[in-house]
């Protein structure tokens, strides 16, 4: 058993091995009564299970569930509110991964949207991915392009074009062991008369 308190009260007791490859949590706010949460989880080479109920009269119930090997696996989410009696989410997907390429279709969005997403190792260091997404209502599709290049062991540039006419580009170092500094910047082709969004942000860690 473990019990985690943080600065804003909040604590969370954990106990393991309740039942072989199992681990439950109990998780409240001090003190909000409402704010209670159990999650339940099971792990195992080829299967995973992960469960949360809200301690409250209405509840919000979570539910995942994945299971295959490191080669193909299929899973899905269910999240349902007992308060309105509707469901807030309901995904699934299945993944295929080998040696140098990655394929994913999943359907999103309760069901409003399916994407199909493909990465692609060019080389130890290069890698380039798509990925395509149909809304069902709508009729609308949407796809993405982007690569990530290592220039060294500590930078990596990281670009992304979008049928909407974004451009994106990324740029991050590790200056220092887990200590980063990133530099971004978008443009938008379809907005003539705005101007490139820059950003850079700087992480520090001990």
């Amino acid at each position: 058993m473990k019990v985690d308190t943080y600065s804003n009260v909040s604590t969370k007791v954990t106990v393991n091995d309740v039942w072989p490859c199992s681990k439950a949590a109990l998780s409240f706010r001090i003190p909000d009564h409402k704010s209670g949460k159990l999650d339940v989880q099971y792990l195992h080479p080829h299967a995973a299970i992960d469960s949360s109920i809200g301690l409250n009269p209405t509840p919000l119930l979570e539910f995942s569930a994945t299971i295959g090997s490191k080669e193909l696996a299929l899973g899905g989410e269910i999240g349902f509110d007992t308060a309105s009696a509707s469901f807030t989410e309901y995904t699934a997907g299945i993944n295929l991964n080998k040696p140098d390429f990655s394929v994913a279709l999943l359907l999103t969005d309760k069901g409003q949207a399916l994407k199909a997403s493909y990465i692609h190792s060019v080389n130890p260091f290069t890698c380039v991915a798509a990925e395509m997404a149909h809304r069902f209502s709508t009729y609308e599709n949407t796809f993405t392009i982007g690569s990530s290049h290592a220039v060294d062991p500590f930078t990596v540039v990281k670009t992304r074009f979008s049928d909407n006419g974004k451009v994106a580009m990324l740029c991050q170092h590790e200056w220092r062991p887990k200590s980063l500094v990133t530099f971004s910047a978008e443009y938008d082709s379809k907005a003539i008369n705005a101007s490139p969004k820059m950003g850079l942000a700087l992480a520090l860690k001990p």
